[in-house]
């Protein structure tokens, strides 16, 4: 048994953190408005203290020294305006000197508060440090200041940025004079001191969220703080962002609780002072018979880390124990006479116990604490009482804590694994975690020095006469781990022992604390909870009512012995009843798992599914770099890249990407030149070294992207030019100039880099369309993937702010970004060789800077030419409401020949659409396509689409222009072309003479619609439909097409009303559905018309990807090109909804004809995953909130959407203060297939629009699994196969400095054929890592097959380890030597390598020495510029590269 005799020496650890952050709360009265105010969430902020000035000081007479000799110190608290309270903990700043007048502070605050109200301020007081004469320290106030943190606007917005705050005279205290209540500016009433000031700055830290159950509210906290439960930062400030430490689930069981001398003589003292009270109290009147009786005894059970909970605490209820039985509770009410009933008297309880057990998370950390505390709850009288109404509502209940204890298990090296563990429970008025008063007594107090007897009479020790608990505490993971069938086969045997041997009741104590059952988290329970009408004083825990049947008394009233802080809980107001943990194992109606019948369904557990690594959408995200040298901006922009002029010739305006940007819509608005050229020039690339890859690295790249509703682009190759102008540094990577190369692989003469350029004016934009553009490129960041275009291989991604695209009214404006190129690496933990772990490590996220873009933005703003200026431009946007069409012309008689018809459908179809408002613009003219000025090329379409797309909208443009004659001209010739018709139909003829007049019939109740539609995006129309008949009918809608639907819902309706701005009416359940009806069916009465709301919502579209690779065009069209990628859109078609009567027939036709349009892409992910495997990832959404919501508490109503039916694509409301993630689940597809889909996000409980659409790439690899050596070569064979042609191939690494794949040139792969290559893997970094290798068609640049290399790498076993020095700043370095022996009897040739080349060089790389013989090795360290220390190990190996032996050298640098 592992005994804790004394709690002080236990908890050292956590005793110092709680001693030293303990805190005052904030006024209740602040709290409940704050709550009122809907602020419950708790919000992070960063309060970061620069500099403080102070010139003149006010002097004082209590300072002897000097004020250079004096040290200063900032002290800083929170305080309420509006309660004249001070709350929190005071943070205190490090000790300094003033310097020049100054303080250099450089301090970072974080808190957390839910107090987000105007009233919430910080002071901040300047106190000055000496020492008296008796060697104590004086510590002197010299000024303060008060800094606001929220402003007055009703969504309690924090007042974020620079502040210059004016240090005032006096102390803090004369912020709690009477006069300066309910002051809101305090300089009016305060003495300012000149030329003293403190800078700071304040803004929201949200990346506090995930640690907020670590920190109390209303804390001040440093990021050096020791908060426990939080993982250390190499920079020294963990709460900028913080890393959790994990945490591991363990469980509590046989848990009892011994009270001294005895649990009934411990009950029966405590009633009876309990009842003293009562009567001095005078709760009821006089003589009136107080009876007080124990109503529950429970446990509280909570992890605390000396600042806080981190989670409310367990409340579990205690049953009294007989000794030697297993027995149930004691279930009689212990009144003051201690009445008994005889079972209970033949066996007196001597603890209290706990039949279930309790799962709790605990991390590693010597400061974490599980605490207890013993609770009772006891139920008293209010008026008078008799023994007939002992059982009347008019009593009290109340609670008082007993006892508690604390239990560090990572502060203790003693292996309490597995073993019972004692405590010592405390009491008195002692510090604690709960905040409450704990009983303790004289007589109590004197108890705990009796000695008790043991069975056989001796005394014993006077430590084990205290109060004390006693339980295990298990890691779940263990029991997790034991087998199923074992645990089973254990509880049958148990039974059927229980059956046959029923009188033995210590066996069957001991069975049920050897295996408790498993618990949930207990309820945490509130003094309000207990409130509910009984008609039972107590529960008894022997009766038989069931846990939902059982309730407790109504009213509430304080203990006589409750503290203000117990009192402070009686507020509260709701009323539920308590839930017993050992009873809320079985629902209503369940039965024990053994007595389950066979075949039943399983109970679903709540679960989150667990994709990890999880995706943040939003992290790291490339910033711009610094400014670089001036010789190489010289030589790079001298390089003779075009420029971006305006449509008069001048260049354009310079905006600087790292200044704000200001946006005026209305300046956009009423701009002269409505056209937008947009212009993007991609000039240099800088490379940066990284391990495993060359300096020069990569050769050749080209860039995907896509820019609004464009299709995406893919750039031709770019080779990198580097200048020798310029002296290269190693330090500063040289920007290296993009150039196009021909298809031969020569340099283009012309210009270098590339110029991309897209048109935007009103032949592209839709009507309305111009506002959402805009937005576009104030808000959005565009995406660029860059690839090195010979391995086909990712090099990284970018983004680029579009908002210093906009114009605002100047003619021409330009910008040039230099943003890093990033990409991930997952990497394991380290595992060492002759580890015995399993073989699965956790996977972690590092962001790698693989480069550096230098890329020009412009926008050049050019005149609209009315010529190309379409009919809908110029009007109002048509309406949501579709109206028939009056047709007035008949059939006039004649042939029903099929030519005939046809030319009458012709004819009503072309009325038709002359009638409708707002539907005859040619559809081909609202092509969604860029439009190209004379000279520049076309990003997006050849040459023969453009011709063909403009004489089509030219045709069609020209058939509107001359519908009137034609038509005036087929009225005049009609009846006489008619008359000349044969009477009888040609024999060729395939329709009947039926079928031709419902066709002919069907054309003149069809009314036609044209839609503009784009993927994820709700299109919203209203139908009118009019009774034609006099009788009443009833009206089913039929739709051939799923995608258009009818809206029956009300809600709904009014919501896409609002949105469209439609001002047609509104009625409530107007629609009914029926069981078998092709449609949801409407009344109309006679004459009578609705409007129908139709809505068209498509989440499908082409999933065609274009092959992977830079692009190539002919030499005549020049070099700065891009070729045309599909623009996955969704399908144009025809929908039909019709009208039906009750007979059948149709009533009308609303004819939809769906244009597509494309969509904005907000984000793109590229995924790699082995082929034909389900691909199953998170991504975690950004913390999100309705502008249009006031309360920010309120939570989003998310949904997902997937643009390929085929993939799962879901997100789950997660509780309140959690984050949402997306879940993916793809279907897995042979190597190197990429599979492309979209992922829309509605934000909106409708789902009108999207909010953003993710674009998604998976690309599909064959995995191959390497289990390899550092330092040591490995080698894996792998397997290509041909395709239907002749190829000329090359294998390409990530890694080349680690992999290597032979052939490694250029080799000939026949068709159908196999070919062996051998894969060389020399890693030199222990864990998990993924490297790519790529098998290229060096011709056609296309990828063949694409392997993914999953490395499980391990440590070498050390043959020695040594140890050097190596002085700092030195410039020389440090040489030294080892003596290798050949242990080998012949001549041998070794090589040496090492795992840093950067800080250990070889006198020779190679030594050949006779068998035994000695060689010495010549070690040459670098010189480093700071202080610490490194390990680099030194690997001796063969000429196979086999490690013959592993030194590790510790190399210290100081």
């Amino acid at each position: 048994m592992v005994k804790s005799e004394d709690m002080s020496t236990m908890a050292d650890d956590w005793r110092e953190v709680f001693e030293k952050n303990r805190v005052l709360p904030p006024p209740s009265q602040t709290v409940r408005l704050a709550v009122d105010s809907h602020l419950a969430q708790s919000h992070g902020f960063q309060l970061s203290l620069r500099r403080l000035t102070a010139a003149h000081l006010p002097q004082s007479l209590e300072i002897p020294e000097v004020e250079q000799d004096l040290n200063y110190q900032l002290h800083v608290t929170l305080f309420d305006q509006n309660r004249q309270h001070f709350f929190g903990k005071t943070w205190k700043s490090r000790p300094q000197r003033m310097k020049n007048n100054k303080i250099s502070l450089n301090e970072v605050l974080y808190f957390h508060t839910s107090l987000r109200l105007p009233s919430t301020v910080v002071v901040l007081e300047l106190v000055s440090l000496s020492l008296r004469p008796d060697g104590s320290q004086l510590a002197l106030g010299r000024g303060f200041t008060v800094l606001g943190l929220f402003t007055n606007k009703s969504e309690a917005q924090a007042a974020d940025g620079d502040r210059r705050l004016n240090l005032h005279h006096g102390s803090p205290r004369i912020l709690l004079h009477p006069l300066l209540k309910d002051t809101v500016d305090y300089s009016i009433l305060l003495k300012t001191i000149d030329g003293a000031h403190l800078d700071c700055e304040v803004k929201r830290h949200p990346a506090l969220f995930s640690m907020m159950h670590l920190l109390p509210e209303n804390v001040l906290a440093s990021g050096d703080e020791n908060i426990p439960g939080l993982a250390a930062s190499p920079s020294g400030d963990a709460l900028l962002r913080p890393q959790l430490l994990k945490m591991l689930p363990f469980t509590v069981n046989r848990l009892t609780i011994s009270l001294q001398p005895s649990l009934e003589k411990f009950e029966s003292q405590l009633l009876q002072l309990i009842t003293a009270d009562c009567h001095n109290t005078q709760l009821g009147p006089e003589g009136t018979l107080k009876t007080v009786v124990i109503q529950e005894r429970r446990l509280h059970v909570g992890v605390h880390n000396g600042w806080c909970f981190l989670d409310k605490p367990q409340v579990v209820v205690l049953e009294p124990l007989a000794s030697g039985s297993r027995g149930r509770a004691d279930g009689t009410i212990k009144q003051i006479t201690l009445v008994k009933d005889s079972s209970a008297a033949s066996s007196p309880s001597d603890m209290l116990s706990l039949r279930s057990s309790l799962e709790l998370k605990l991390t590693n950390h010597q400061a974490l604490a599980v605490v207890f505390q013993l609770e009772y709850v006891f139920s008293a009288p209010i008026g008078r009482e008799t023994m007939l109404s002992a059982t009347s509502s008019s009593r009290a209940a109340f609670l008082q804590c007993l006892r508690w204890g604390i239990f560090c298990p990572f502060q203790s090296p003693t292996d309490w694994k597995g073993e019972e563990i004692q405590l010592v429970l405390q009491g008195g008025a002692k510090p604690n975690p709960f905040g409450v008063m704990v009983y303790s007594t004289e007589m109590s107090a004197k108890t705990q020095g009796l000695v008790p007897l043991s069975a056989s009479g001796t005394a014993q020790p006077v430590s084990e006469a205290r109060d004390t608990i006693t339980f295990r505490l298990l890691s779940s993971l263990e029991r997790k781990a034991s087998s199923p069938k074992a645990s089973l086969r254990t509880k049958q045997e148990q039974a059927s022992h229980e059956r046959r041997s029923p009188s033995s009741p210590s066996q069957g104590q001991k069975r049920i604390l050897s295996s408790p059952p498993a618990s949930p988290q207990g309820p945490g329970l509130s003094l309000s909870q207990l409130a509910a009408s009984s008609r039972y004083p107590t529960i008894s825990h022997s009766s038989s009512a069931l846990p939902w049947q059982q309730s407790f008394p109504s009213a509430l009233h304080p203990s006589p012995l409750a503290s203000a802080h117990q009192l402070s809980h009686v507020a509260c107001s709701a009323v539920s009843n308590i839930a017993h943990l050992e009873m809320d194992l079985q629902r209503e109606g369940d039965v024990s798992s053994s007595s389950q019948k066979e075949g039943e369904q399983l109970q679903e557990l709540p679960f989150t599914p667990i994709h990890a690594p999880v995706i943040t959408v939003g992290m790291h995200v490339p910033r711009p770099s610094s400014v670089r040298a001036r010789s190489s901006l010289g030589s790079l922009y001298s390089a003779g890249f075009p420029d971006i002029v305006s449509c008069n010739g001048e260049v354009a305006e310079v905006l600087d990407p790292t200044e704000p940007m200001p946006f005026d819509p209305q300046r956009e608005e009423t701009d002269t030149l409505q056209g937008n050229l947009l212009v993007f020039q991609f000039l240099a690339f800088s490379r940066i070294p990284g391990a495993g890859v060359g300096a020069d690295w990569p050769d050749n790249i080209h860039f995907t992207f896509q820019f609004y509703r464009f299709p995406p682009v893919t750039s031709q190759q770019l080779k990198l030019l580097t200048s020798d102008k310029v002296p290269h540094k190693s330090n500063s990577p040289l920007p290296c100039v993009l150039t196009s190369v021909n298809k031969d692989g020569t340099v283009n003469a012309g210009s270098p880099g590339l110029q991309l350029q897209f048109r935007v004016d009103d032949g592209f934009l839709k009507p309305g369309e111009k506002c959402w553009f805009l937005r576009y490129l104030a808000l959005h960041t565009m995406h660029i993937d860059i690839w090195d275009s010979d391995s086909l291989l990712l090099i990284g991604s970018t983004a680029i702010e579009l908002k210093y695209m906009l114009r605002q009214g100047k003619s021409a404006v330009q910008a040039i970004h230099e943003v890093e190129v990033l990409t991930t690496d997952y990497v394991g933990e380290d595992t060492p060789l002759m580890s015995q772990t399993s073989a699965f490590s956790p996977m972690s996220i590092h962001t790698i800077i693989r480069g550096r873009l230098h890329i020009r933005t412009g926008n050049i703003g050019c005149p609209v030419d009315p010529s190309r200026r379409r009919a809908a431009d110029v009007t109002p946007s048509h309406s949501h409401v579709i109206r028939p069409c009056k047709i007035t012309s008949g059939f006039r008689g004649g042939s029903l020949s099929s030519s005939n018809i046809l030319k009458l459908n012709e004819r009503n179809t072309a009325q038709t659409q002359r009638h409708e408002v707002g539907d005859c613009v040619p559809w081909y003219r609202r092509q969604s396509r860029p439009d190209i000025t004379p000279g520049e090329h076309n990003l997006n379409e050849s040459d023969g689409d453009h011709h063909k797309i403009d004489g089509m909208a030219a045709m069609h443009q020209r058939e509107g222009k001359e519908g009137i004659k034609a038509l005036k001209v087929t009225d005049q010739t009609e009846d006489a072309h008619l008359a000349r018709e044969p009477l009888q139909s040609k024999p060729g003829e395939e329709r009947s003479k039926a079928e031709i007049i419902a066709n002919m019939l069907s054309h003149a109740i069809t009314t036609q619609h044209l839609l503009y539609a784009s993927l994820g995006s709700a299109e919203y129309m209203e139908f009118v439909l009019k009774n034609p008949f006099n009788v009443p009918q009833t009206v089913t809608i039929h739709c051939d097409d799923p995608e258009l639907s009818v809206i029956t819902n009300t809600e709904e309706w009014d919501y896409f009303k609002a949105l469209t701005k439609s001002a047609t009416p509104l009625e409530e359940n107007m629609f009914r559905r029926e069981k078998d009806a092709p449609g949801p069916r409407v009344y109309l009465r006679p004459k009578e018309s609705v409007h129908i709301p139709l809505k068209y919502q498509s989440f499908l579209c082409d999933q065609t990807m274009a092959p992977q690779g830079p692009s190539f065009f002919p030499t005549g069209k020049g070099s700065q090109m891009a070729k045309k990628n599909l623009s996955n859109i969704v399908a144009a078609k025809t929908i039909k909804v019709t009208f039906k009567a009750e007979d059948g027939k149709p009533m009308a036709i609303c004819q939809v004809n769906v244009e597509p349009t494309p969509h904005v892409v907000d984000q793109t992910f590229r995924l790699y995953h082995p082929e034909l495997c389900f691909l199953k990832k998170a991504i975690r959404l950004p913390p999100w909130h309705d502008p249009t919501v006031s309360d920010p508490d309120t939570r989003p109503y998310i949904s997902v959407r997937c643009s390929d039916p085929n993939i799962i694509c879901q997100t789950r409301m997660p509780v309140p203060g959690e984050p949402q993630d997306v879940y993916l689940k793809v279907p897995g597809s042979p190597s190197p297939h990429i599979k492309m889909f979209f992922v829309m996000v509605f934000t909106d409980k409708w789902m009108a629009a999207p909010s953003q659409i993710w674009q998604m790439y998976v690309h599909f690899l064959e995995r191959v699994d390497v289990s390899c050596v550092t330092g040591q070569r490995t080698r894996q064979s792998l397997v290509l196969r041909g395709k239907q042609t002749v190829h000329k191939v090359k294998c390409f690494s990530s890694q080349p400095k680690e992999t290597q794949v032979d052939p490694a040139g250029v080799f000939v792969l026949p068709p159908s054929a196999v070919q062996e290559l051998q894969l060389k893997v020399q890693p030199w970094r222990p864990g998990g890592r993924f490297l790519y290798v790529n098998a290229v068609d060096v011709e056609s640049k296309r990828l063949i097959t694409a392997w993914l290399l999953c490395l499980s790498v391990h440590q070498p076993v050390l043959s020695k380890a040594f140890e050097v020095c190596v002085p700092v700043s030195g410039g020389r370095g440090s040489s030294r030597k080892i003596t290798y022996t050949n242990p080998y009897k012949s001549s041998r040739t070794f090589l040496l390598r090492s795992d840093h080349p950067d800080l250990l060089q070889f006198k020779e790389d190679t030594f050949q020495i006779s068998g035994g013989e000695s060689y010495t090795i010549g070690l040459r360290f670098a010189p480093s510029q700071s202080p610490g220390s490194v390990e680099i190990l030194v690997y001796v190996n063969n000429l196979e590269e086999k490690t013959e032996e592993t030194f590790c050298v510790k190399v210290s640098y100081s």
